[in-house]
């Protein structure tokens, strides 16, 4: 599915979207962020994370520094920035991978081999496009095909826009 999202709002509500759907899978489907920095990975976070109750106590930032921020949402959001990360995810991540109550967000997850990506995830990669930015969303697993295509007469209005 490619989506175009001609402004930041837009991205902040297809991260509440997702936020909701997500955060109502069973079994956990984890989401996978790849794309250049500045490109809107962070904001995506901030959308999914401000639809979850709980979300007035969470304050969303890029974790690069610190790996993994927490944040006290319900479900809880684990929050990863493997800028900085070789070939292999950090031991938190999988000690939360799956984990009943926290939902895995995962940015840069292009710094990490596909075979050990979640069984679970939809995979958003941004694609560049001469205005806005434009989204190309895959789902791994079952699980996560089947929250894909509940998720898709929600996010229809995005699929229209320029050619990319």
């Amino acid at each position: 599915m490619l989506l175009h999202l001609p402004t930041p709002e837009d991205t902040l509500a297809l991260g509440a979207a997702l936020g909701l759907s997500l955060a109502a899978a069973a079994p956990p489907v984890a989401l996978l962020l790849q794309g250049q920095l500045g490109s809107g990975k962070t904001t995506l976070v901030r959308g999914l994370v401000s639809a979850l109750p709980g979300a007035g106590e969470a304050e969303v930032s890029s974790p690069s520094f610190n790996l993994v921020n927490l944040y006290p949402t319900r479900p809880q959001v684990a929050h990863f920035d493997l800028y900085r990360q070789e070939a292999r995810p950090p031991e938190e991540f999988d000690e939360l991978l799956g984990q009943p109550g926290t939902l895995l967000v995962v940015e840069w997850i292009d710094r990490v081999e596909e075979k050990l990506w979640p069984d679970e995830a939809l995979h958003i990669k941004w694609v560049p496009v001469p205005s806005g930015r434009a989204l190309e969303i895959r789902a791994w697993g079952k699980a996560a095909g089947g929250l894909l295509k509940s998720l898709a007469p929600a996010l229809n209005h995005w699929q229209k826009g320029p050619a990319v």
